[in-house]
């Protein structure tokens, strides 16, 4: 029995990355990739915000429907930067095969602290104030604490927030071509579908 799941896992391993060797094979252009990986994402995302909604209203009692439309540019601002992370993610994986996804996973919780999602921006440390300060979700998150306080919405802030997703974006997308490319001239792309197998 142990044996045959050990030969299933296998068996998978090597059709998923047959399937991932056979994608590049074909006349695939890499924005077309980066496209369906961002357009699967929202998919999942949409779904996954969705249910949070219902239960953060339904088990806690929090209402964001009070804000109303207010919500959707700091919706969008956090979600174009976790399409950067996504992006620089895929890249990481690409470059260090599969086994790198353990390095992935804790990006988030590394940048939450200087996000200003916990904390306000002045309680950060100066060094800390500084990289915030690049991070788009700091925006988002001290625009957010203003508007709960009774303040306005902070426009320049949601404003530079977007102005550095797009930067971010943009350099994602250089370095996942740039790994894409260096994968394909030294046979990286080959090797991953044995190091998969390991």
């Amino acid at each position: 029995m142990a044996g045959t799941i050990h030969v299933d896992a296998i068996d998978l391993a090597t059709q998923r990355s047959r399937k991932f060797l056979n994608l590049f094979a074909t006349p695939l252009s890499i924005a077309e990739y980066l496209s369906g990986l961002v357009l699967s994402s929202i998919a999942t995302s949409a779904v996954a915000l969705a249910v949070m909604l219902v239960l953060a209203t339904t088990a806690f009692g929090l209402s964001f429907f009070v804000y109303g439309l207010m919500l959707v540019p700091f919706l969008l601002v956090l979600f174009l930067f976790g399409i950067a992370l996504g992006i620089v993610g895929s890249a990481v994986v690409l470059r260090l095969a599969p086994a790198a996804e353990w390095f992935i996973w804790p990006i988030p919780a590394l940048i939450s602290p200087f996000a200003a999602a916990f904390y306000p921006l002045s309680r950060l440390p100066g060094w800390m104030q500084y990289v915030a300060r690049l991070l788009p979700p700091s925006y988002v998150f001290e625009s957010m604490r203003a508007i709960i306080a009774g303040g306005a919405v902070l426009g320049r802030g949601l404003a530079v927030g977007g102005g550095l997703d797009v930067l971010c974006i943009l350099l994602a997308c250089w370095f996942f071509t740039r790994i894409y490319w260096h994968a394909v001239r030294t046979g990286l792309i080959a090797r991953y579908s044995a190091e998969s197998l390991s």
